[in-house]
């Protein structure tokens, strides 16, 4: 049968002052609690020196808690995309400087097109400063400037033919009308530019306006060429003279010695469309037709 007395424990201290030895630790025993650390990989071997390392309980650098994320693919694209666009802007703004200052690129050849007053040989002798320069840098202001002179000419065009050709295109004035100056006839334009002139009007076909610009004076010069400008080259050719004895007033004789009536210069498209209409109807032997009146436009009359 066990002994009913319970074993008793004491501290090493305790043991130490019993056998008559000073311990220099309190007779106290104590414990703790703590949480395992972590798994680690294997220390260093008993007898050896760990060396310098972090403190146990101590929070680690800032560093090592960031997560480095992969670029997000849409912010790649983008970058790789603006660089792609650099590097073609770089290589349009080299391809445009090349271009306009190169002389690979310069002006040998002038062809023109539109002209029937003026000559190809009168436009080409007035650009012949262009010639040298590179394409890219002529424009249309450029060459109606240095075309001024031939007063024939009311606007102009130009289009590059690389490596050297320069097309200009030509849009003359119309002439209109004749007008007796002495012994010649001058060719004018509905704003009474002389743009020629003709010993024989007969070789010419337009109307003669009577008195001229400065017989009738300007006003009545410029509502009679303004009325002629607005018919159509086949009515025009059948014209033999033209007068006004007010604004209001513009007549039109026929090479056959039948009178237009016209009046003034409003509604100018449409008498000239109801005239051209009238024109065209067969005439009765029976009932020639010696006037037309077309200065109402919506109820035109004849007699």
């Amino acid at each position: 049968m066990g002994s009913p007395r319970r074993p008793t424990y004491a501290s090493p201290a305790r043991r130490q002052a019993a056998a008559g030895t000073p311990s220099a630790e309190p007779d106290t025993i104590s414990a703790s609690k703590s949480a395992p650390d972590a798994p680690s990989t294997p220390g260093p071997k008993k007898g050896k020196n760990p060396g310098p390392g972090p403190s146990r309980g101590k929070t680690p650098p800032a560093s090592d808690n960031v997560l480095v994320f992969p670029e997000p693919p849409a912010k790649r694209r983008k970058r790789h995309l603006l660089v792609a666009a650099g590097t073609v802007l770089g290589l349009v703004a080299a391809l445009l400087a090349i271009a306009i200052f190169s002389p690979v690129l310069a002006v040998g050849t002038i062809s023109v097109t539109g002209t029937k007053l003026v000559t190809t040989d009168q436009v080409r002798a007035a650009l012949e400063p262009l010639k040298g320069k590179p394409l890219p840098q002529v424009n249309d202001d450029e060459v109606r400037r240095m075309l001024e002179p031939l007063v024939q000419i009311k606007s102009v065009s130009t289009k590059a033919r690389p490596p050297s050709e320069l097309v200009v295109q030509v849009l003359e004035r119309v002439p209109v009308a004749l007008v007796k100056q002495a012994e010649q006839y001058q060719l004018v334009d509905v704003d009474g530019v002389v743009l020629g002139t003709t010993a024989d009007p007969a070789s010419v076909a337009l109307p003669v306006i009577d008195g001229g610009a400065g017989t009738i004076g300007k006003d009545l010069f410029q509502a009679t060429a303004q009325v002629l400008g607005a018919l159509p080259p086949d009515v025009l050719s059948k014209l033999s003279n033209a007068s006004a004895q007010s604004v209001d007033a513009v007549e039109l004789k026929l090479v056959d010695g039948q009178t237009i009536i016209w009046g003034n210069a409003g509604e100018k498209e449409l008498k000239a469309k109801v005239l051209a209409a009238l024109l065209k109807v067969p005439a009765d032997p029976k009932n020639p037709v010696r006037v037309y009146d077309v200065s109402a436009p919506r109820h035109p009359v004849t007699r």
